[in-house]
């Protein structure tokens, strides 16, 4: 681009940040994010939301705390959460335990914002839909004396 300014000449390239080659670094090559990163960021950030007391429909739960029991192996954050991941959009799915006592629409709306800000801010993806399903109500006498809640609760 050149600008004439009174008698003086100035040429200036196209943008700020323009580099060798004439476009952005930030722009040169594509990035793909992988649907278990998408759904690691939803599984985290829905656990995150007060209410949400664990994610998994009950095969899911159970079986995850049959592994959780093995040495060494590690809760799985993506239990009870589905993921579409394209170029630019993604969808979530969660299955979503909630605390007895707590209006579920309120939790759910509290998931679906947390969810949302999250894969958005992490990923740069537009999240176009968060479907939850409330699949059980955690009830306060559940708890067998003795033993925890899973990994996943969040207090």
């Amino acid at each position: 681009m050149t600008e004439t300014t009174g008698a003086a000449v100035r040429t200036t390239e196209p943008g700020a940040n323009a580099r060798r080659g004439g476009t952005d670094p930030g722009t040169r090559g594509r990035t793909t994010i992988a649907d278990d990163v998408v759904a690691k960021i939803a599984g985290m950030a829905a656990r995150e939301v007060p209410g949400v007391y664990a994610l998994g429909g009950g095969l899911a739960r159970t079986m995850g705390a049959v592994r959780e029991r093995v040495p060494g192996r590690r809760a799985s954050v993506t239990s009870g959460v589905k993921v579409e991941v394209g170029e630019r959009q993604c969808a979530v799915d969660l299955d979503v335990v909630v605390e007895y006592g707590l209006s579920i629409t309120d939790v759910a709306a509290d998931v679906r914002e947390n969810v949302i800000t999250s894969v958005e801010r992490m990923t740069g993806l537009e999240v176009v839909e968060v479907n939850i399903a409330v699949g059980d109500v955690h009830l306060p006498d559940e708890e067998p004396e003795g033993e925890e809640a899973p990994t996943g609760r969040v207090q």
